[in-house]
């Protein structure tokens, strides 16, 4: 059955959510949406397209797309330390499939419902198979981590694990092979449904001093921390979070190569003083994920450098870009 623009919206978006609250005080159904701000708050906002056969593969499942293009984006704010509140969402897709919306958007509210955030507003058209996702968050006045905030003598730390994202889209691009059909499908879950790390991040603006979220790659990332903080760094790749499946299943050159430049593993890349070393052991325990130190920042004319086995190495790649 094919539906107008009007028709998906009121059938598949303009749907039941959880009670709104104070700050809603119009959503869907006119020109614009109005949200109240809080008094000595700020409101973060990220927007992210996803674009088939460049973010996605063309044979994604719906449920499957409409989780991720809520995760990365969620994943934005989380690098900042701000609480996701509200969404819009854009679609342009082919054809009005009355299947594919109705999997799409029970997996796209299932998603919001979790992490409490409410769609306010959006578009639908015609064309390609693409999704634009504009998230709105809220933090308190001057709390907001950045990326141009990291200080000399910063330690660098990561959280979870890289490069497993990386292993996922190669095996469903049958760029690489795996006996182990456990192991197969837990790689392709860590790229199809990477976790946020946003209440990580809530409490990481706190004590780090700088972050950014890995979604190009570890070395295109960290980079965008030292350019905006006009500093460099010494990585070691001894210490990379690799966890013991890569390590078991692929070569070394492969796995390096894939949390280095990548991307898509969402967990985040972070600078803190060493005083607040203390603190960042007591916060991770309570979440119980692993939060790995692989470097230090250094002065601007000390460079970037990449170490391995005490030895320094050069890479050709930089991470994910779009026009390359």
């Amino acid at each position: 059955m094919k539906y107008t623009e009007f028709e998906i919206i009121s059938k598949y978006f303009q749907r039941h959510q959880r009670k709104n609250s104070n700050e809603i005080q119009k959503g869907i159904g006119d020109d614009s949406a109005l949200i109240k701000i809080l008094d000595n708050n700020v409101l973060a906002i990220s927007t992210d397209t996803l674009v088939e056969g460049t973010h996605f593969l063309k044979n994604i499942a719906p449920k499957d797309l409409a989780y991720k293009t809520v995760a990365v984006n969620i994943s934005d704010l989380a690098a900042m330390g701000a609480y996701p509140k509200w969404t819009t969402l854009s679609i342009t897709m082919p054809t009005s499939n009355s299947v594919w919306l109705k999997e799409f958007s029970d997996s796209f509210f299932d998603t919001l419902n979790k992490y409490n955030i409410k769609l306010i507003g959006g578009d639908t058209n015609r064309g390609p198979l693409s999704i634009t996702l504009s998230i709105y968050g809220t933090l308190e006045e001057k709390t907001a981590l950045l990326r141009s905030s990291a200080n000399i003598g910063d330690l660098i730390y990561v959280t979870g694990h890289l490069g497993e994202s990386a292993a996922g889209l190669f095996l469903l691009q049958k760029k690489i092979f795996l006996k182990d059909l456990k192991i197969r499908n837990y790689l392709i879950k860590k790229h199809l449904h990477p976790i946020p790390r946003i209440y990580e991040g809530i409490n990481l603006k706190n004590i780090a001093s700088a972050a950014i979220d890995i979604s190009d790659g570890l070395i295109a990332d960290l980079n965008h921390i030292l350019n905006n903080s006009q500093c460099g760094a010494n990585i070691n790749l001894n210490k990379l979070p690799i966890s013991s499946i890569l390590k078991e299943n692929f070569k070394k050159k492969y796995y390096l190569d894939w949390a280095l430049n990548i991307g898509e593993d969402y967990e985040l890349c972070f600078t803190i003083s060493k005083k607040n070393i203390p603190k960042l052991d007591i916060m991770f325990k309570k979440f119980l994920i692993n939060c790995t130190c692989i470097g230090y920042i250094t002065p601007l004319e000390q460079g970037f450098h990449l170490f391995y086995n005490e030895k320094e190495i050069f890479l050709k790649k930089r991470g994910f870009n779009h026009f390359n």
